[in-house]
This record gives C-alpha cells, structure tokens and sequence, in this order.
C-alpha cells in the first residue's frame, strides 16, 4: 500500500494551531498590542484571496494543485505573473496575520515552522518536477518570476 503524503494544507492548519497555542502558552514578548494588533486582518484577507485565486486558476486549467503531482499546464497568469509560489505566499501570509493579531514574539513560531518546511520539503519537488515537465519554457519562466515576490 502506498503511503500517502503529508500535503501543505496540513503543515498550514498545524502551524496555524502551533502559533496560537504557542502564544498563550509562552507570551513572553507581547510586542503588538491592541488596536494595532488588528492590523493582522490586512494579511489575513490578502492570503485567503490569494490562495482562492490561484486554486480558482488551478482547476480552471485542469491540472494538479498537488505538489507530488505531475503537472499538466504551466500556469504563469494571474498571481503567477508575480510569484512561481502563491499558494504558499498566501498561506504564509495567513500565519503571520495570526501571529499579529496574537501580538506576541511566540506565535510567530508556527510562520517560521511554516515557511522552512515549505521551502525544504514543497518547493524543491515541485520545482524540480516543472523543469522535468515542461524544460526550457520554465527555466524562462523561473528567471522572469521570483519565488515569493
């Protein structure tokens, strides 16, 4: 039986989870306090509409949202104009608008956990299998389009 992988959302809920507990188990360095602290939304708002627009462009095009998965399009409209990673921006973003709406130097645990499991465990794969799936077009598109911005 084939073993069936940890997909992002998972790391995404479990840090999310990590960040909030982490601030009310050790709230050492509160550094943002309220009303500021509502600035987190902003963050919040731009990641969740970020990632339903590149999952709205993913099953549009008929291809996989899946990082294990090969490809079958080469997405580089909408936020792929500016990022070869939107999803993963997006959710980043949602952790660190939690971590500010937390306010404290220990919710941002959870967006740093995030962020390193992503770029070792997510980006190499998926990156690799596009330069496998589609060569030279994306070596192009790679040089023209940052990771994250």
């Amino acid at each position: 039986m084939k073993k069936k992988a940890i997909l992002p959302p998972t790391f995404f809920m479990t840090a999310a989870t990590v960040s909030i507990a982490f601030h009310f188990a050790m709230p050492v360095v509160t550094f943002v306090d309220y009303p500021f602290n509502l600035l987190g939304i902003v963050p919040i708002v731009f990641g969740s509409v970020l990632n339903l627009w590149a999952d709205q462009i993913f099953k549009k095009a008929s291809t996989t949202v899946k990082p294990f998965e090969k490809p079958s399009v080469l997405i580089v409209d909408g936020p792929f104009r500016w990022c070869r990673h939107p999803m993963y921006l997006g959710m980043l973003a949602i952790l660190l608008g939690i971590s500010i709406i937390c306010g404290s130097l220990a919710s941002f645990i959870g967006s740093i956990a995030f962020w390193i499991i992503v770029r070792i465990r997510f980006v190499p794969v998926e990156e690799q299998s596009m330069m496998e799936t589609f060569g030279d077009e994306y070596r192009e598109y790679k040089q023209r389009v940052h990771i994250w911005m």
